[in-house]
């Protein structure tokens, strides 16, 4: 690193504070002009994204309208099909025959009909649904182009109610404006005699139906013929039916060589329009869906709004901190001096630290699924005088001793799905002193099976050696007990002394002339005496045997931890004659299991050590990442013009990022195994961090094809959490189920409150789900399903991290499948009232 001298004058005109102040404005300067072009270019995309969203809408409106006059016109149609078989079916054309075939339930069943009647060739009357039209005679003319026999034929739009508006052609319709849909069918009835059905849609029926479409939009829908004749058109439009369209780009344009579309333009309403339009599939029909585009872009004005606003703070907390950077300039350069030394010093810690990792004393290895070593780091030493070059393709199994050959091979059994095995082996040394390690191994995942095997390896012979010399100590103490008399003391049912052993004597310090007859522990402390006193009542009150550990002073003034077996001694007549009691001296197995939980607290201790330095330095490394990031995109930036030097600085920038994932990855591993890190509770609505999860997963939906079914609670679900971890675990979650999601398939959301005190969110898939033993185990770190048939799972950390967040918030997660296929998890949270506090936790 460069070192400054007191000798140069960085902060002279033109000297190097100068450059840097030029510098600063400059990037002052092209800073403002990305704010004006990023917020212009938001503004932009918003309202494309606005005009896009009504185009989708008004096509499916369009389109659900279509539907909806096609089928209407094609049960007219059945119906006139099922009349014209009942009058086939009749011997003659006889008016009172046919008329039972239109009663009045044909009209009630069907409410878009406003009549229907058979009629000979002449047009006359022979049948109709309203009886008053029978005989009548109809001007055929009127109706139009008949169809051919058999054939059915939808008609112009005509003025009137029913036939007998037309049979009257001078009468006054019965309201004015009142039209109707005829849709005529030529049969042959009886006889061979040609007659035509007749039914009369009702076009104010479609209108409406329209009107509620287009009831939460607002603007216009149209029902139209091909030719641009207005049919019926819902209440925001003011053009009568039966009018042209005249200068209509759909009837002038579009028609007839698309049968649906939509574009941004011209339409029947003034001003510029979002426009839709579908033709039938089977009728001469068109219907048309227009949105206007200053109602379309209404919310996206006031956005823009804010946009502007938030522009100018932008740029005037971009001049304020260029003023405030200008000030500290000379400090900070005069403080380079002492940051030099600190980088110094930093770089001497890195090269300690970097010692320290090599000093680890545990054996890192990895194997492939037959067991085979290839990868074990310096610590191989440990285990064998060979190089590591020398360790692959070696086997545990092969060099484990032979009484410990078949729990080795235990732990690298294919057909076992556990996640951690452990288990403690003895592996000979080259000298062939044994040697004791315990072994950590979990299974490495790929393409649905086990590809092989990554553990550690802790040397405990030790342990192993303390804990046989323990044994040994014990069993040599209890052959002494064997051999030598135990120290043993009657007393009887009055508390004195009867008769003690040399044991005893030996023991206490006290030979027995002084003791027998005296009271029972007249030389032990108040404390001593009163437990003692009890259990000897204890013992008198129940009668059998009594057995418990007190510490007893020895002669040389040292407390030992002793065993105290008394029994009740009777006498001739059943009575208590006495109580015979015997010490046994535990003082050193007492000693060993101290020793051993202060071995074990040490042992603990040094893991949580090397947590805290990997998540320490994962700390560390990311702060130079981020300025390799960022400067490699300034320098991408840059070199735009210079393609070579752009493509140079992309692939730092990409290495960069990668170096960053590997980064944040061990920091989220160290942060699972160690107490690095806090949690900065707030109150927060869990509803609008489950909104913005879902904002940030939108790409990977999309990308997916997935269809979202969110259910969320209207009222505000109000807890205390952090909302940086908690938005990491909602999104492990969902992203998970995003990863298993079939394309096309539905992933269903809900985030409820379960009860006033708890909130529920369910994220269900209809992947491959999960099996029943591994529901609990993929909750463990580096631990996946064997249903990640293609590789798509992860590192395994994703649900691991996501269940500490919750249980560090006082919450559960659970995994469960459902039927059907699929899995559903379950994060359940407690909900804090007003008033509520929560002491932050740290993991």
């Amino acid at each position: 690193m460069p070192q400054h001298h007191s000798s140069a004058q960085p902060w002279q005109p033109g000297g190097l504070l100068g450059r840097a102040r030029l510098l600063v404005r400059l990037l002052a300067a092209l800073l403002s002009l990305a704010v004006v072009a990023a917020l212009s270019a938001l503004a932009g995309f918003e309202r494309r994204e606005s005009l896009e969203n009504a185009q989708d809408r008004a096509e499916l409106i369009a389109r659900t309208l279509e539907d909806h006059v096609t089928r209407t016109v094609e049960s007219a149609a059945l119906i006139l099909q099922t009349l014209g078989e009942g009058v086939a079916r009749q011997t003659s054309v006889d008016p009172a025959r046919l008329q039972p075939l239109l009663g009045q339930s044909l009209l009630t069943s069907l409410p878009f009909l406003r009549g229907a009647a058979v009629l000979d060739e002449q047009g006359r009357v022979l049948a109709s649904s309203i009886a008053a039209e029978q005989g009548q005679r109809v001007p055929l003319e009127r109706l139009g182009e008949l169809p051919r026999d058999g054939r059915d034929a939808l008609l112009p739009l005509v003025a009137g109610r029913t036939l007998g508006d037309l049979a009257n052609p001078g009468a006054r319709p019965q309201a004015a404006g009142v039209d109707m849909l005829p849709l005529l069918r030529v049969v042959r009835g009886p006889g061979g005699q040609r007659l035509l059905l007749v039914a009369l849609i009702n076009p104010g029926a479609l209108a409406n139906f329209q009107q509620v479409a287009l009831s939460d939009e607002g603007g216009v829908a149209l029902l139209a013929s091909l030719d641009g004749r207005l049919v019926a058109a819902n209440d925001g439009l003011s053009l009568n039916p039966g009018n042209r369209l005249r200068g209509h780009p759909v009837f002038d344009s579009w028609l007839p060589a698309r049968e649906h579309g939509e574009y941004l333009g011209a339409g029947v309403q003034p001003g510029p329009q979002v426009v839709a339009f579908r033709a039938s599939r089977t009728r001469p029909l068109v219907v048309v869906v227009e949105l206007a585009e200053s109602s379309v872009l209404r919310a996206w004005s006031e956005r823009l709004r804010w946009l502007v606003g938030l522009g100018l703070l932008a740029l005037l907390a971009i001049g304020g901190g260029l003023v405030t950077l200008l000030r500290e300039m000379n400090a900070r350069e005069q403080a380079r001096h002492e940051l030099d030394g600190a980088h110094d010093q930093v770089a001497q810690r890195e090269r300690e630290l970097s010692v320290l990792l090599k000093s680890v004393q545990e054996l890192i290895f990895r194997t492939d699924a037959d067991g085979a070593i290839t990868f074990v780091n310096a610590r191989w030493a440990a285990i064998s005088e060979e190089g590591v070059e020398r360790a692959r393709g070696q086997r545990f199994v092969d060099m484990a001793a032979p009484a410990d050959r078949e729990r080795t091979a235990a732990l690298f059994r294919l057909d076992d799905r556990a996640g951690v095995r452990q288990a403690q082996v003895c592996i000979p040394a080259a000298d062939g002193r044994p040697r004791h390690f315990q072994l950590a191994v979990v299974p490495l995942h790929g393409e649905g099976r086990i590809v092989g095997f990554a553990g550690s390896a802790v040397d405990v012979s030790e342990r192993v050696a303390a804990d046989q010399q323990l044994q040994h100590q014990l069993a040599f103490s209890g052959l002494l007990l064997e051999i030598s008399p135990q120290p043993v003391s009657m007393f009887d049912a009055q508390g004195r002394y009867v008769l003690v052993n040399q044991a005893w004597e030996e023991f206490a310090g006290r030979p027995r002339a002084e003791v027998i007859g005296e009271p029972v522990g007249h030389f032990l402390s108040l404390a001593d005496a009163q437990l003692h006193a009890d259990q000897d009542a204890r013992l008198l009150a129940q009668g059998g045997r009594l057995r418990y550990e007190a510490q007893v002073t020895h002669r040389d003034g040292s407390r030992r931890d002793m065993v105290v077996i008394k029994v009740l001694v009777p006498d001739r007549q059943g009575g208590p004659a006495g109580i015979l009691c015997t010490l046994v001296d535990v003082s050193e197995f007492r000693n060993a299991e101290r020793a051993t939980r202060e071995a074990r607290d040490a042992a603990e201790e040094a893991s949580r050590a090397k947590s805290e330095f990997v998540a320490n330095i994962s700390h560390e490394l990311r702060t130079p990442l981020q300025a390799i990031i960022g400067f490699s995109e300034l320098g991408v930036a840059r070199g735009s013009e210079r393609p070579k030097l752009a493509a140079m600085f992309a692939d730092i920038h990409r290495s960069g990022q990668r170096m960053l994932a590997l980064v944040n990855d061990l920091l989220d591993v160290s942060k699972i195994e160690s107490t690095v890190g806090t949690f900065d509770l707030e109150r927060c609505d869990l509803r609008a961090l489950v909104q913005a999860v879902l904002r940030e997963l939108d790409p990977l939906l999309a990308k997916r094809d997935l269809r979202l079914v969110l259910r969320i609670a209207e009222e505000p679900l109000t807890a205390r959490v952090d909302p940086m971890r908690m938005h990491q675990a909602i999104r492990n979650v969902i992203a998970n189920a995003i990863k298993f999601s079939p394309e096309g398939a539905p992933l269903e959301i809900e985030a409820v409150a379960t009860s006033p005190e708890e909130f529920t969110l369910s994220v269900a898939d209809r992947g491959p789900g999960i099996p029943p033993a591994e529901l609990e185990s993929i909750f463990e770190a580096f631990v996946q399903s064997s249903q990640t048939k293609d590789g798509s799972g992860g590192t395994g950390l994703g649900l691991a991290i996501s269940r500490k967040i919750v249980e560090v918030h006082g919450g559960q997660i659970s995994a469960e499948n459902r039927h059907g296929g699929g899995a559903v998890f379950r994060v359940r949270l407690p909900l804090r009232l007003a008033g509520d506090t929560q002491p932050l936790t740290a993991y």
